[in-house]
């Protein structure tokens, strides 16, 4: 018979051992020489940052579109109307122009950040902004601050729409780390596309841990 006990203290005892050993220093002087030889600093023009951004968003099945900063308010409300939404969630700080269009008069815009989870399931639809985007990995980074909210509100409706301006876009993970540096102590929420997950048989099922339908306004 194995003697399992044996075994699992053979195998702790092979990860824990030198860790228990380590000082602070020593784990600093370890992480600080780990090879980073992956790209830090991208170099894609302006245009080719806003193609590849929308490229990776449309391959994770969000829907996306361009439009001009003086056309926003009207993007906005002709994209509430497409989805059909009749109540609208809008974090605290949200730009009032944003949702200034005629179209949007009458259909409810609650501010967000204190509703209860029970309270924002019965609404249709979130509007947003967004602290950064990365464009190579197709990533919208969602901070508590203002006209985004805390975490709840990108994870609890149904439906998500962001406004993401070009300037808010950068090419890698490492320059969004860097932009996030000076509010890294900030709840943070990184989003590849709309929430989908795969069972054990690949059935994919949207909507597990966030909103279903992912709608971008790029703002050029």
């Amino acid at each position: 018979m194995i003697d399992t006990s044996a075994s699992r203290r053979a195998v702790l005892s092979r990860i824990c051992g030198p860790h228990a050993q380590s000082s602070p220093e020593r784990t600093a002087e370890e992480y600080a020489s780990i090879t980073r030889a992956y790209d830090r600093v991208g170099s894609l023009s302006a245009d080719e940052l806003v193609d590849t951004f929308e490229e990776r968003l449309i391959e994770y099945d969000a829907h996306v579109r361009r439009v001009t900063r003086s056309k926003l308010p009207e993007e906005v409300a002709a994209a509430i109307a497409r989805r059909g939404a009749k109540r609208i969630a809008v974090p605290a700080g949200l730009p009032s122009d944003w949702i200034a269009s005629s179209i949007l008069v009458g259909i409810p815009v609650a501010d967000a950040d204190s509703l209860s989870n029970v309270e924002l399931d019965g609404l249709d639809g979130l509007i947003s902004g967004c602290t950064v985007a990365i464009a190579l990995t197709g990533t919208i980074v969602l901070q508590n601050a203002s006209a985004q909210g805390p975490r709840r509100l990108s994870l609890i409706p149904d439906y998500h729409l962001c406004v993401v301006f070009t300037e808010e876009i950068v090419e890698t993970v490492p320059d969004a780390f860097d932009r996030l540096a000076a509010t890294a102590t900030l709840p943070t929420t990184f989003i590849s596309g709309p929430s989908a997950t795969a069972d054990i048989e690949m059935t994919r099922i949207k909507g597990v841990h966030g909103p279903r339908f992912l709608e971008v306004l790029i703002v050029c």
